[in-house]
């Protein structure tokens, strides 16, 4: 799970694995020129960026398009999401993007508009993919800038490779296709990666800076917690196991309360579930009390990681 990824002066270049990127974009004028630096600025180049805006009205259509002109690996695409479900329409503009490409590269990376990472963060995903076969999907660890100023590393348990930064292999994402088209689809996908026998990993030595704390457009952290908990019902979260991280997490921030009011008041409305009840038992499999001290050993690890920084 937190195997480093060396430098890449310390072994061979990789040269003979491929990425393209996609990123689903709803008015990010404000991020997706810096999104742009840090591609061109990268040791390995994409060998395409699919851009596909959902209808933006800010003007970002017009600054992908711009991008196009400038970069030849730059495409942007249109498409309307709808007003489905909450998380349908970033993945149909995801998949969208996929199949885009014409040509599927040897690993597609998902990669938000308000994502920066450093000039060899990729170089060293495709060493990470070229020397392990059997890893699926894999992303560094995301820090987001608090209030106060500080960047915070954001914590997760599990498989945890954030979905707003992470690489698939071609192979794996093939098996997992089509992606879920609700709020959790990127923990059900790493989920689907595991039953299908593929590797998901997060390196804690290679980081990104997400420059939106998560939930911010939401408007309160109350009803962010509150989505998640929706998300946890439609994922078929064991009530005990969400209890468990709900109290974990609320004395730091009272506001992951909302995650069990959300969760109960998707219990009381019966509303539905992922259609894929092997993937449903897997999710459940894996919040058994018998591995609560894994999962507790896994909340922990990061926070030591980050320490060990810091110091």
């Amino acid at each position: 799970m937190d195997s480093p990824i060396p430098a890449p002066s310390n072994r061979p270049r990789t040269t003979d694995l491929s990425y393209g990127v996609v990123t689903p974009v709803l008015d990010e004028a404000a991020h997706l020129e810096r999104l742009a630096e840090c591609l061109a600025g990268q040791t390995r180049l994409p060998a395409a960026w699919i851009i596909v805006d959902q209808a933006s009205t800010d003007g970002t259509y017009e600054i992908a398009a711009s991008l196009a002109d400038t970069h030849p690996w730059v495409v942007v695409e249109a498409t309307n999401g709808g007003t489905l479900a909450r998380g349908a329409p970033i993945v149909r503009a995801f998949q969208s993007g996929v199949e885009a490409f014409g040509w599927v590269p040897n690993l597609v990376v998902k990669v938000d508009a308000d994502i920066s990472v450093g000039p060899d963060h990729f170089e060293r995903l495709l060493e990470a993919f070229a020397g392990d076969p059997g890893l699926g999907i894999a992303g560094g660890i995301g820090y987001e800038k608090q209030a106060d100023g500080v960047w915070r590393q954001r914590h997760g348990t599990g498989p945890a490779v954030w979905g707003a930064c992470r690489a698939y292999r071609r192979e794996c994402l093939r098996d997992i296709m089509p992606l879920e088209e609700h709020m959790g689809w990127d923990t059900l996908d790493l989920m689907k990666a595991n039953l299908r026998g593929w590797k998901t990993q997060v390196f804690y030595d290679l980081s990104f800076q997400h420059h939106r704390v998560e939930g911010e457009r939401d408007g309160h952290r109350f009803r962010t917690s509150m989505i998640q908990g929706e998300a946890a019902h439609f994922m078929g979260y064991r009530v005990s196991y969400l209890a468990a991280r709900t109290l974990y997490r609320a004395p730091r921030d009272p506001a992951a309360l909302g995650l069990l009011v959300g969760f109960m008041r998707s219990r009381l409305a019966r509303r539905p579930r992922c259609a894929d009840i092997e993937l449903r038992a897997f999710v459940r499999n894996e919040q058994r009390w018998r591995k609560l001290p894994l999962r507790i050993r896994e909340a922990l690890r990061p926070r030591a990681a980050l320490e060990e920084r810091l110091g």
